[in-house]
Parts: structure tokens; C-alpha cells; sequence
């Protein structure tokens, strides 16, 4: 049965910055009379009265019950004068009309009738004029931010675009949840600004700064440079913004943090590094990782490996199942096709072969590769990962990956056999699995709890 804490009101906002949170115990979720008094608490201010609203939320390859969140968020804002939810799709692939109500959980009778107010849509990155230049990043800053992790692929400025309806709101929410991530350190907060809804050129740098420090030195650390560098676009932004900061326990909520992004965004993320992270007595030789049906292409299910590489021993394999998936990327499938997965030094050692390549593009290639290093004019990865889907052996070859018939395997042989160095994650892809190691992307020492600053 869910337990909850009672709903937090800090009498000083300036200070505190969180103007309502509600936790549940470890392993339990706040039921949905706390869910909503906590929004209450936090939202029904009348700040976003007579308002043009936009509320950012994730898409569907994130784990949240955003179902309940609309119908409370809409009801609380009623008194807006314009509604408009946006999903912050980066550069993933637009949702239709159908799969926009299924993740909302309404059908076209309610869209036409409780809800014919309230606007939903994606954000247009694939559409011209969606984007507005609110100003520049100089390289001098990225320089400063990235610190040693600065490398001169990263190249120069940096045009820091959003979608317009961003500056054209009155009020922005952003509500969404808080994982471990390998490109930030921990999602959620201004990463639903950049890249949620930005340009291309946010999404590439932020992603190969992401690379360039390794998933190993990055994925479940607060303070990364990739998370300074999307604070300081941030500062950009003059429209006032509220985060609804979540984490998740098995589907449900497991606390809410509403108030200042960034104060928000860390009581989440502190909470998320508590809950949402397993720590390993030993690295794991072969790890099965069952990719969950929301991640419908390789660019999305390459979070298993994102989330369990920090699980493997030297030499160890990891393997993708996910029976389901039979695309590379629907948006970015011709530039992997042509460049394959392969680790950060494979790419860096022969920049003019890829230097035309998206960023954005080679820094996927580099996170489901992991990490190795580059001897006598060839890569070595650390570890081998295999992919068990609907891509053949042949397109895997081509991709640089190991292929594993997926008919042939049974989750249940993988269950129970940590002591043998086998590790079976039912769902992977947003917990994050860490065994004691001193290797990380660039062969540096990772203590436990410590982590890169800018």
C-alpha cells in the first residue's frame, strides 16, 4: 500500500527555492491525492493565470504517469488564457495525433471535448521557422566549461536556438522525470530546454562533450560539464520557468519537486542517485539487458548499454535484447549505417573520415560502442556488445556490433547467477548498474562519489 509524506510548504521561497515537494519511502509511490496537492502547492499561485502557458513533457520513451499529470495539470491551470503542451522531442522522431493522445492517455472524444482547449504538440525541430536564436555560447566559454575534457572537434561558438514558443510564452512548467543519464550525469530540468526543444547546434556540442568525457565519467554524477554548459544557455532564457521535478518508482511516483530548475532538478537528481542506482559487489562478465517495447529503435535502446556499462568487467559482453526492435533510427539511420558503431578514440584518431558527420550522430556511435582506447592503428574496446533483435548478423557486422538470435534466448537461464559473474536486467535502460572500477572513458581513476566538474 502507498505511503506518503505530507506535502512541504517552505515559508521562504527566495531562499529555499522549492516551493512544494512530497517523498515516499524507498520502494513505495505517493498516491494520487498527494500527487495532486503537491502540484496544487506548487502551481495554483495564480502566476499562470490569464497566462500563455507551455508545459514541457517527455515522450514515450521515458517512464512516467503522465496520464495523471495532464488531467491534474490541466484542471490547475485552468484559469490560463492559452494551454499548450509540448513533447520535447530533441531530434527523436514526431509522434502522430494517435500516439499523442495514447501518451496523455485520452482518446479523440475527450481531445474534441474536455480538452479542445488545451494544445498538444511536438516540437518542430524538423520543421522550418520553429527555431529562434536567443544569443551565442562563445568557444572561450565551452573552452572554460568543458575543461580538460575540451577538445578542438568540439569547433567554435555555439548559436544557442530554441523553439519559439519558448520566448512567446508568458509561463513555461517543465515536467518530467529525473534518471541517471549518459551524456548529463542525471536528466531532467533545463535538459528539456537543451536539447528538449533546441537547434542542432546545442544537441551536437552538448552530445560530443557528452562523449568526449565517456559514459563511465559521467552517467549518475551531478556536476558534469555537459550539465554546466546547459545551465549557462539556460541563462538565456528570460521567460519564467517552474520545473516539475519527478522520479519514479515502478511506473509510479516516487516524489515530486516543484519550484527553482535548478534547485529542483538537484533534489531529483539527489534522490534519483539514491534510488535509482545498484551497486554491484563485483563486475559482471555477460550481461543480458532486456530492452522495454518504448525503446523502438537502437537509438533509444542503446540505454541499456549506456546504464550497465559501468557493470562490466575488462573484456565482458553486453547484450541488447530486444526482440522487438527492428530499426537502427528512423532520423539518423543513414549516417550510422554509414559510420557504425565504434569507440571514441576509432573516431578521433581519423577526424577527416568523419569529420562532415553530426556530432550528435558519432556521439551515439561512441556511448552504445563504450569506451576503449586506440593501439597500433586499431580500436580496442573495452568490452563487447551484442545486439539481440530483428536486425540480422550482417547488419550488425556492418554496425560493428556482435548479433545474437533472439529466438534462441531464454531471460529466465540469466536469472539468479551474479556469483558466476551473469547479470540478467529485466528492464534496462533508466537504472543504472555500477561494480567497483578504475577505468573510465579516458583510463582515469572513478571514486565512488566523486565525479568531473567544469
Amino acid at each position: 500500500m502507498p505511503a506518503d509524506r505530507s506535502v512541504e510548504r517552505p515559508g521562504d521561497v527566495a531562499a529555499r527555492e522549492v516551493v512544494a515537494r512530497a517523498v515516499a519511502p524507498a520502494g513505495q509511490a505517493l498516491d494520487a491525492s498527494t500527487v495532486r496537492a503537491t502540484l496544487e502547492a506548487g502551481l495554483a499561485t495564480g502566476a499562470f493565470d490569464d497566462k500563455r502557458v507551455l508545459v514541457l513533457i517527455p515522450d514515450h520513451t521515458r517512464t512516467v504517469p503522465l496520464p495523471q499529470l495532464f488531467a491534474d495539470l490541466v484542471e490547475l491551470l485552468a484559469a490560463a488564457r492559452e494551454l499548450t503542451f509540448m513533447v520535447a522531442l530533441g531530434t527523436h522522431p514526431p509522434l502522430d495525433d494517435e500516439r499523442l493522445l495514447r501518451l496523455l492517455g485520452i482518446g479523440a472524444e475527450e481531445r474534441r471535448g474536455r480538452y479542445r482547449h488545451v494544445r498538444i504538440v511536438n516540437h518542430g525541430w524538423f520543421e522550418a521557422g520553429t527555431l529562434v536564436s536567443l544569443g551565442t555560447l562563445p568557444r572561450a566559454r565551452i573552452q572554460e566549461i568543458a575543461g580538460e575534457r575540451w577538445h578542438p572537434t568540439l569547433g567554435g561558438d555555439v548559436d544557442v536556438r530554441i523553439n519559439r514558443a519558448v520566448p512567446d510564452a508568458e509561463q513555461v512548467i517543465i515536467l518530467g522525470p529525473t534518471f541517471p543519464h549518459e551524456v548529463v550525469g542525471f536528466s531532467g530540468g533545463y535538459k528539456y530546454y537543451f536539447p528538449g526543444v533546441s537547434g542542432a547546434d546545442m544537441i551536437n556540442v552538448t552530445h560530443w562533450l557528452g562523449a568526449l568525457s565517456g559514459v563511465l565519467g559521467t552517467i549518475g554524477f551531478a556536476d558534469t560539464p555537459v550539465r554546466a554548459m546547459i545551465h549557462a544557455a539556460a541563462e538565456f532564457v528570460t521567460t519564467p520557468t517552474t520545473l516539475v521535478a519527478l522520479t519514479v518508482e515502478g511506473g509510479a511516483l516516487g516524489s515530486i519537486s516543484i519550484g527553482d530548475p535548478i534547485a529542483a532538478w538537484r533534489e531529483a537528481a539527489a534522490l534519483s542517485h539514491e534510488r535509482h542506482v545498484t551497486h554491484l559487489p563485483r563486475p559482471m562478465q555477460r550481461v543480458l539487458a532486456c530492452a522495454p517495447a518504448m525503446y523502438d529503435e537502437l537509438w533509444t535502446a542503446g540505454k541499456a548499454m549506456y546504464k550497465l556499462e559501468p557493470a562490466l568487467a575488462e573484456g565482458g559482453e553486453l547484450i541488447i535484447h530486444a526482440p522487438h526492435l527492428d530499426t537502427v533510427s528512423r532520423v539518423h539511420g543513414e549516417w550510422i549505417e554509414r559510420i557504425g558503431y565504434h569507440t571514441l578514440p576509432y573516431f578521433l584518431e581519423q577526424w577527416e573520415r568523419f569529420r562532415d558527420v553530426p556530432l550528435g550522430v558519432l556521439a551515439h556511435a561512441t556511448h552504445v560502442r563504450g569506451s576503449g582506447r586506440w593501439e597500433a592503428g586499431r580500436e580496442v574496446p573495452r568490452v563487447r556488445v551484442t545486439l539481440s533483435s530483428q536486425l540480422d548478423a550482417d547488419t550488425c557486422a556492418r554496425l560493428g556490433l556482435g548479433y545474437l538470435d533472439p529466438t534462441g534466448v531464454d531471460p529466465e537461464v540469466w536469472a539468479d547467477r551474479e556469483d558466476e559473474g551473469v547479470l540478467l536486467v529485466r528492464k534496462a535502460g533508466e537504472r543504472l548498474y555500477r561494480a567497483p572500477t578504475t577505468l573510465d572513458a579516458n583510463r582515469t581513476t572513478i571514486a565512488a562519489g566523486d565525479g568531473p566538474t567544469s
